[in-house]
């Protein structure tokens, strides 16, 4: 769903400079519900005391809606765990099957499939997984293609491992551009050498959710031309009611591919992470050879936690999309009343949202125009590479009392003078 705002305004609401700080008033959870919304259970002062990157990159008085930090309290089966954990000195080395177990018996429930513990490597996080697995498939200065905008580290690890990036934009519809697709694969593998293909899914920043048919599409030119798929799935349990998440290795062509998944970004467990590289059923062997050589291996916290999250974490969940469903709905209804001449794709997935803020002809990086005169933080769309410029990230993973003041204070700041 886009939502393209061209209304006039009224006039600036705003009686003194964003540089003030605002308060938030917030409401609390209804004392009889079973599993409150995760996302107005803490108030603006308890956030603001939290030591995390979210909170303390800025000055007190800046609202931060960008690095992908969710404002929640812990999932209770999760913080039972890790206190059992501590209290019994339970801080040992990961181990065990019960991580490997815990993701196929989730992905059984959620999306009607059951891959295989024995395609499965636990990895310290999803960057490394995926950055080990193009290099154990692809060789030093080949070619990685990407679709931007797409998540920043995307371009800078496979960098730093020795890959080239090539581009395969996204259309203007931030939905896979197949013609883009072929020519970067044409181009990749031009002269017999390796590449492979780097799928942001569902996609970040945009939230778009890919579809069957565009997966299939996908396995049918990657085995066209020879390209390695390797899809980062980190954002797969936060899928909206209005899309569906299908698994790459699940489509027809996906058994040579690679998925990486995580728990970390659905329960907010950024700070004790864990990820695990699933290889489809063509690719067993090569998943096998890279468990037993690689030395990355999760934190005990980290697979405690994250089996915790897939085994008993679910209706912890199902409240947390209910209130980023109405979070992605309210923000819809804030940009159409505060800056109506943004442009806002709703998301179908993930708790970012993707704002083009071109129409605003703001004189600086409208991140920067925001931070420095609304006292709103947000990620830099020209980070996210090409198609970035004049846009921004905004987290919606928040009280809706944050999210209403960011804009009002955003809206004021392009209506001054």
């Amino acid at each position: 769903m886009s939502l393209c705002r061209r209304s006039a305004r009224a006039g600036d609401p705003l009686a003194s400079k964003a540089r003030g700080c605002h308060s938030v008033t917030m409401a609390l959870p209804a004392p009889d519900t079973i599993v409150p919304n995760p996302l107005t259970s803490l108030t603006l002062a308890q956030l603001r005391e939290r030591t995390s990157m979210k909170w303390r990159r800025y000055d007190p008085d800046v609202l931060p809606l960008w690095v992908a930090e969710m404002d929640v309290e812990l999932a209770a089966p999760i913080r039972d765990e890790l206190n059992r954990a501590v209290t019994g000195g339970d801080l040992g080395y990961a181990s065990g099957t019960s991580y490997k177990e815990a993701l196929s018996e989730f992905a059984k429930d959620r999306w009607n499939w059951e891959p295989s513990p024995s395609h499965m490597a636990p990895v310290t996080d999803v960057i490394t997984g995926y950055v080990d697995i193009i290099s154990m498939v692809t060789d030093p200065g080949s070619q990685v293609v990407v679709n931007p905008p797409v998540y920043p580290p995307f371009y800078s690890y496979l960098e730093a491992a020795g890959r080239e990036i090539a581009h395969a934009p996204l259309g203007e519809d931030l939905r896979l551009d197949f013609a883009a697709l072929e020519s970067a694969f044409r181009d990749a593998t031009a002269g017999g050498r390796s590449a492979a293909y780097l799928l942001c899914s569902p996609h970040n920043p945009t939230g778009t959710a890919h579809t069957r048919a565009e997966l299939e599409q996908v396995a049918s030119l990657a085995d066209q031309f020879g390209v390695t798929v390797v899809v980062d799935e980190i954002h797969a349990p936060i899928v909206y009611d209005d899309a569906t998440f299908v698994p790459y290795l699940t489509v027809n062509g996906g058994e040579h591919g690679f998925s990486i998944m995580a728990a970390s970004k659905a329960w907010n467990l950024a700070g004790i992470p864990a990820a695990m590289v699933i290889g489809g059923t063509a690719v067993k062997e090569q998943v096998v050879r890279y468990a037993a050589s690689t030395h990355h291996g999760p934190t005990h916290f980290g697979t405690l936690a994250q089996t915790a999250a897939y085994r008993h974490g679910g209706p912890w969940l199902d409240s947390l999309m209910q209130g980023l469903d109405a979070n992605r709905k309210l923000l819809a209804s804030l940009i159409d009343e505060h800056l109506p001449e943004a442009h806002y794709t709703m998301p179908q997935a993930t708790y970012l949202t993707w704002i083009d803020c071109s129409a605003l002809e703001l004189d600086v990086d409208p991140s920067q125009h925001f931070l420095e005169d609304a006292r709103v933080a947000l990620n830099s769309g020209p980070l996210f590479g090409p198609g970035g410029e004049g846009h921004v990230r905004l987290n919606i993973a928040t009280h809706p009392d944050i999210i209403r003041e960011a804009v009002r204070r955003m809206g004021a700041s392009t209506h001054r003078g």
